[in-house]
């Protein structure tokens, strides 16, 4: 029987910019943390609930126009905030690790940096929606904005409203993202998302993984 266990659980959350290859990551913990029995869920930002998927649309759908820089920090905000009340918050009390696809530091990234509104000027609306709760840990994989939006381009499907932004906007919030990680290395982990996905998966191994194992033995 496996001895690795799930207490304490943990809130992991995973960042970066569209086409970095975060989601990729986050299934492959979500698969190591059902191969080592610990119980987990995974969500999404904006999204996961049926209050936040429906913002999700209003925020993402190219049809929805042009939303105020305002209402975009209060949508992303009022999903997160339902979030937390209706998944993150009640699997974390049922001991159960949670795994989120962007959590506040995507709108840091995007709104403060990306929108230029300043980190600063919306950290109190997002301290105040999240309650000051933050991730144990919070994986932000990397990449030149060149890359990624290459890697957006070959997919199939329309890009969303955010997707279609311009590279500029993209090079800001990568710059944001870098400049939050700077200022709370104890809590973020970089990973070089420009590489090949065998070797961005070892570098997950070695820097999260592995270590986590070591901490989960009884």
């Amino acid at each position: 029987m496996n001895t690795l266990l799930a207490g304490p659980a943990r809130f992991i959350s995973f960042e970066g910019i569209d086409g970095c290859g975060k989601s990729t990551l986050l299934d492959e913990m979500s698969r190591w943390l059902t191969r080592m029995k610990i119980s987990h869920v995974t969500t999404r930002e904006p999204g996961g609930t049926f209050l936040g998927e429906s913002i999700r649309q209003l925020l993402l759908e190219p049809s929805s126009g042009k939303i105020s820089l305002e209402a975009e920090v209060l949508l992303y905000s009022a999903s997160r905030a339902q979030l937390i009340q209706e998944v993150i918050l009640p699997a974390l009390k049922d001991g159960s690790w949670v795994l989120s696809d962007r959590y506040l530091d995507a709108t840091l990234a995007y709104q403060g940096y990306g929108r230029f509104l300043g980190a600063k000027t919306i950290r109190p609306i997002l301290q105040w929606a999240t309650q000051g709760l933050l991730p144990h840990k919070t994986i932000l994989l990397d990449c030149p904005v060149h890359i990624a939006l290459t890697r957006i381009q070959t997919r199939n499907g329309i890009l969303d409203r955010i997707e279609q932004e311009s590279q500029s906007f993209h090079e800001r919030v990568r710059s944001g993202y870098l400049e939050l990680a700077a200022g709370e290395p104890e809590r973020f982990v970089i990973i070089d998302g420009s590489k090949p996905l065998a070797e961005v998966l070892q570098s997950f191994q070695d820097l999260i993984l592995t270590p986590l194992s070591k901490n989960t033995h009884r």
